[in-house]
């Protein structure tokens, strides 16, 4: 589903050994495949309020995951455990980068394959916004709404594998995401109701 996300980080060492320390017991070491970190600069501000779902192979490895974690000092977002309300097999564990960015281990019964990112949650000021104007990109990268409820609006990938959610809340600011064209008519950049850079690449 994503051919790229990313955190612009107020702190790139920081937040580059956060993820160097926790990835890795998840199996990504030698690389973060579609997730990257950069700095924040003038035309990229800090990213904040996003949260992340990094493919987990077993429920052990999310345990590691996060006590790898919190081992180094890092905050808490939610101890390992059963997480029934996101489905009977969903087991997560969170933890927050150094900008407050959850990062989450989860396994479950559909995980995305071939990915590092099983799924994010963008925080979004107006759900219908959000929900058309990822409607409207959808037919050309390749995804499409799954789940449609006053609160949040959930999109699948159209093989079944990795999904994404605008959630109403307090907004996510200046995260990144690139997605693999699949259908012509759409491919470049754009900004989603409440700022956040959308890209098709080719």
């Amino acid at each position: 589903m994503f051919e790229r996300v990313t955190v612009h980080a107020s702190d790139l060492e920081a937040s580059e050994r956060f993820y160097a320390t926790v990835l890795p017991t998840l199996g990504f070491a030698e690389s973060w495949m579609e997730f990257e970190v950069a700095a924040a600069n003038d035309e990229r501000s800090v990213t904040h309020g996003l949260h992340i779902g990094f493919v987990s192979p077993s429920r052990e490895l999310v345990q590691r995951f996060w006590q790898t974690g919190v081992d180094a000092g890092y905050p808490d977002d939610g101890a390992p455990g059963p997480r029934p309300e996101y489905g009977p097999e969903y087991y997560g564990g969170f933890l927050l980068d150094p900008d407050g960015n959850s990062a989450e281990a989860v396994h479950n019964d559909s995980l995305r394959q071939g990915g590092a990112i099983d799924h994010l949650w963008i925080r979004v000021t107006d759900v219908r916004a959000a929900r058309a104007f990822y409607e409207q990109l959808g037919p050309h990268a390749g995804f499409h709404l799954q789940t449609d409820m006053p609160e949040r609006a959930q999109f699948l990938d159209d093989d079944g594998s990795g999904s994404f959610s605008v959630v109403a809340g307090e907004p996510t600011r200046n995260v990144s995401m690139a997605f693999r064209e699949a259908r012509p008519g759409y491919a470049g950049g754009r900004l989603d109701p409440d700022g956040n850079r959308v890209e098709l690449v080719s």
